[in-house]
């Protein structure tokens, strides 16, 4: 693989998911322990099976290979897969994220690789690498400047970005391009393209598509004058994907998507990812617990003053039991 394609990996939406796993052996230190433990896709499994079968518990040190245990998973009559991600940190720990999906359960669907030669300029490359640098470090004002070269290479290479982000075999470019594309002149082509790529079978570049959408979610909340409008359907759809970066960066956009009554949105939610979302909503990683509350709250109709003074509370089983019984 291209050392790009390594790089687009890397990207920001999902650089919290830090591979605790890595960091260890790069740093040669003692391995981390494990802290919180988050589950999501149990339906027939429970989560005692899930950490018998792979002899691990709260306080542990956290095990040399995450293949290892995903292979354990999936051995499981009737998983069909599995994830295990360690996110850092919690002071010396990390909190474990274990996913599965079961037989028969709701899945989120990717589109086979594409298999194209198109590719972006080496230039445009370096710029995109840059820029996820500047993003991770917070340079607004080389973000800025790169976001003007990208809003040139958009205005005069519109063809090339479809064509790379669409067809291209090599998912680093695709990566590029579902960036570079949000800076094109004519939104609501970007729109559509971006949504496209939300079945991309890579995940960064799945990421990197739905932080531009994001991106220009947040522009048509500010500007309501802007004709694009960005369908759900696929972002509800990665709330069920045993990928854990799909479902954290799908929850937080579809939170800035039904900050305004959103009813296409919450129908399609509740319809399709009640069990993942009251998942999500109970982990113990609050952070990560947080979107999914709030849209759970809102699937059910309940005032957004109620949801935060639930939270503040520490209060979520009122909601999810709420939610549950109705199901």
């Amino acid at each position: 693989m291209h050392p790009e394609s390594r790089l687009a990996r890397l990207n920001p939406v999902i650089r919290f998911l830090v591979s605790a796993f890595l960091a260890a052996a790069a740093a040669g230190a003692q391995a981390p322990r494990i802290g919180e433990i988050n589950y999501y896709g149990l339906r027939k499994v429970s989560s005692d099976r899930i950490l018998s079968t792979l002899g691990i518990h709260a306080g542990d040190v956290l095990p040399p290979s995450k293949g290892d245990l995903e292979e354990k998973l999936t051995e499981l009559p009737g998983v069909v897969d599995a994830r295990v991600e360690a996110v850092c940190c919690q002071g010396s720990k990390t909190a474990l994220f274990i996913g599965i999906e079961e037989r028969g359960d709701a899945h989120f669907d990717t589109r086979t690789p594409p298999a194209g030669s198109s590719t972006l300029p080496d230039e445009l490359l370096t710029q995109y690498g840059d820029y996820l640098a500047a993003m991770a470090r917070g340079r607004g004002g080389e973000m800025r400047r790169l976001e003007d070269a990208f809003s040139l290479f958009a205005t005069t290479e519109w063809t090339l970005l479809d064509d790379v982000l669409r067809n291209s075999s090599e998912p680093g470019h695709r990566a590029a391009a579902a960036t570079v594309v949000a800076f094109a002149p004519k939104k609501t082509d970007a729109v559509t393209d971006l949504q496209y790529a939300l079945q991309d079978p890579e995940e960064a570049v799945r990421a990197s598509a739905v932080r531009s959408l994001k991106a220009l979610a947040i522009d048509a909340k500010k500007d309501p004058k802007l004709a694009y409008k960005i369908a759900p359907v696929w972002l509800v759809e990665m709330l069920n994907s045993v990928v854990l970066g799909d479902r954290v960066i799908a929850s937080q956009t579809l939170v800035l998507l039904t900050d305004q009554p959103n009813q296409e949105a919450l129908d399609l939610m509740r319809d399709r990812a009640t069990p993942a979302l009251i998942d999500m909503a109970r982990w113990n990683t609050l952070e990560y617990a947080l979107p999914a509350f709030l849209l759970l709250g809102r699937t059910a109709g309940v005032p957004e003053t109620q949801l935060q003074d639930q939270w503040s509370k520490g209060d979520r089983e009122t909601l999810i039991k709420r939610v549950a019984s109705k199901r």
